[in-house]
């Protein structure tokens, strides 16, 4: 190792060491051991501008053990990264600061990903590098590789633990991800000690028989050694790589080294002085940062942003030679395509019969895949149940890169992040299928999209007790409320097709929030009068003259009993609203007059009618209304006899309203 080279790894840990121990709060372990293989990476292996982040042909970088940040925010510092100074790393960890705890997607310049659940930034990472291989095979054309870039992530013994690794490692294998490259930091330290008390498989032997090649780098220090197997990694065209990279937690700090104690607390005065000793430091000053190193970055970064300009050539030129390419390439970089549907009848036709929702959005899924030709997304092994497969668009594979079409396999949880990490690459519009009840699977990724401002698309289909005979395991209770309670997140459960078609123009057009499609198995009859008004999230289907005296609310399958139950009431001279309300959270966003007039606070007599728990229906019931909800877990039988049984009737709406 160089002069530099030393001076710029000891320059991020000890930039690292200072800003945790100047928030008192904080893990520099990682950054610590991990300081060569990084600085390795950025410096001398991986295409990026710091003057354009967002350089399409960028090889991207995710910190999947996203508590080690302070290595992701020296970097991005030292490189000159947006404006992230030396006073933001002095802020790390502080309110409003660019430098949280955890990288923020969005947040700060440079950052791929947010990732806090250890092993979500290797899901994630696989999604941008399956992009990657599909937009390749869609725009390259001899002699213009447009598309050509590495995915790398960075991660620990945590991230390998936890399942959604293994899931997502276990695709990307099967399809040969080439451009994908795994730093696997192995300290061989957990917060509870040795990782010997629960970790002691050969990660690398399942690594090969998940079909990656595996390198091991035996000194986490050895600059040369990393930066061999980087070169090795990429020379093989065929299978992601996996490279291991022996290291010591805490590198440096004496007291510290090889200890459980180096991951999560700060060093400690003492010892961080006894880190630059050891280290030969030549000040114990904190945040002192040479000004040979800041040179030798800027120099780095110029040789990055001719890298780029030598791609924007090849661009220009390519454009001219193919320009129905550079046509296609703007749509699939343009993010309001779904705009076009706003107007357009054969979206927003309905035919008159009664259909199962999860049908009818196959229906329209297809349609919009016909017009909107950047749109990449499969189901967990349920596309012929989910009606989530475009006809025509070909699947996604080792084989047949360009095909749209992807086969998840049975692996929810691993789906979500993946199609995260498609977003996040860009020039996709991506979407996950699956059956409604395994959003349980799903949920810590979905999570991460809000958080992240990615408008994915989950379609999850079989979406209440009409399961039937599949019985309790498969019949979703509570999910509506698990879903509905994440922040910046749209969950729609359309009644038919208008509601349908409204649902998937919210989705396709939102610009920051994922959306939730939640679809009915049995055929559901056509109500009169949905369509557009379901943007709105909640409207009044169906009014009678003058004030009403009870509001039915209702949401998917349950607005077809609401109605039913609103005839036999008016047969008995009660005035009755049905409000259909598909989106809690759209219905939230509208003006209070909007809100007031649907729901007038001046009318208490409400009841909510729908095939899951009552949690979350309070705000809209009041404390004068009432539930014709489930209570429990539902059972197995034909969907009518349950329905029947579970008391979605119109005798127990009658009854409902007549307590009230």
């Amino acid at each position: 190792m160089n002069k530099i080279d030393s001076l710029s790894v000891n320059t991020i840990r000890m930039l690292s060491a200072d800003a945790v121990q100047k928030a008192n709060s904080g893990h520099p372990g990682l950054p610590l051991g991990a300081a060569p293989m990084a600085y390795e990476l950025w410096a001398k292996h991986m295409n990026h501008n710091p003057a354009d982040p967002d350089w399409p042909n960028r090889d991207r970088f995710v910190l999947s053990g996203g508590h080690g940040s302070m290595l992701l925010y020296s970097l991005l510092h030292l490189f000159g990264y947006g404006d992230l100074s030396l006073e933001d790393i002095k802020n790390f960890r502080q309110l409003g600061s660019k430098t949280p705890g955890h990288p923020e997607y969005g947040h700060t310049v440079g950052v791929e990903a947010t990732t806090g659940p250890l092993g979500a930034g290797m899901a994630m990472a696989v999604g941008m590098a399956m992009a990657e291989a599909h937009l390749a095979a869609v725009f390259n054309k001899e002699e213009f590789p447009v598309v050509d870039h590495y995915t790398y992530a960075l991660g620990g013994d945590g991230c390998m633990m936890e399942g959604i690794s293994s899931e997502a490692f276990s695709l990307a294998g099967t399809l040969g991800l080439s451009k994908l490259i795994i730093l696997y930091d192995s300290n061989r330290i957990s917060i509870e000690g040795s990782t010997d008390i629960a970790f002691r498989e050969n990660v690398e032997k399942r690594m090969e028989a998940f079909g990656f090649q595996t390198i091991t780098v035996e000194d986490g220090n050895d600059l040369d050694a990393i930066g061999a197997a980087i070169k090795e990694a990429k020379a093989d065209t065929s299978r992601p790589s996996f490279i291991t990279v022996k290291t010591e937690i805490g590198y440096g700090c004496p007291a510290k080294q090889g200890k459980s104690s180096a991951h999560g607390e700060p060093l400690g005065a003492d010892n961080v002085a006894a880190l630059k000793e050891n280290l030969q430091w030549p000040t114990k000053d904190a945040f002192y940062v040479p000004e040979e190193v800041y040179g030798h970055f800027k120099e780095l970064s110029q040789e990055k942003a001719e890298t780029e300009a030598a791609w924007n050539v090849m661009f220009a030129a390519y454009c001219q030679e193919y320009p129905q390419m550079e046509e296609l390439w703007n749509q699939y970089h343009h993010r309001k395509l779904g705009e076009q549907f706003e107007n357009d009848e054969q979206f927003w036709a309905v035919s008159g019969k009664a259909e199962a929702t999860r049908s009818l959005s196959g229906k329209i899924l297809n349609y919009a895949a016909g017009k909107i030709p950047n749109l990449f997304g499969g189901s967990a092994d349920l596309a012929p149940s989910n009606k989530s497969y475009m006809t025509g668009k070909g699947d996604f594979s080792r084989e047949t890169p360009e095909g749209a079409n992807i086969h998840f396999g049975v692996r929810e949880l691993a789906m979500a992040a993946i199609g995260n990490g498609i977003m996040l690459h860009g020039g996709l519009r991506s979407y996950a299928a699956t059956f409604f009840v395994f959003s349980d699977y799903m949920k810590p990724m979905a999570r991460l999209s809000a958080l992240m401002g990615l408008p994915m698309t989950y379609i999850l289909t079989h979406d209440s007790i009409g399961v039937g005979e599949d019985g309790p395991t498969h019949e979703p209770v509570e999910q509506l409320a698990m879903l509905r309670s994440i922040p910046n997140f749209h969950v729609f459960r359309p009644c038919d097709a208008g509601e349908t078609a409204a649902a998937w123009y919210s989705a396709i057009t939102s610009e920051n929030t994922p959306t939730a499609l939640v679809l009915t198995r049995q055929n559901l009859p056509v109500m009169e009068g949905t369509g557009k008004d379901a943007l709105k999230g909640g409207y009044v289907l169906s009014d009678c003259e003058g004030i009403p005296e009870v509001i039915l609310i209702a949401s998917g399958s349950e607005v077809d009993l609401a109605m039913k139950s609103k005839d036999a009431l008016k047969a008995e001279g009660m005035k009755v609203r049905v409000v259909s309300m598909p989106c809690m959270e759209l219905f939230d966003e509208q003006p209070a007059e909007y809100k007031e007039s649907v729901l007038p606070v001046s009318v208490k007599k409400r009841v909510a009618i729908e095939a899951g728990t009552d949690f979350g229906w309070g705000r809209y019931v009041g404390l004068e209304g009432a539930y014709v909800t489930m209570k429990g877990f539902g059972a197995s039988g034909p969907a009518s006899r349950l329905f029947e049984h579970f008391g979605f009737t119109v005798d127990h709406v009658l009854e409902t309203v007549k307590a009230l």
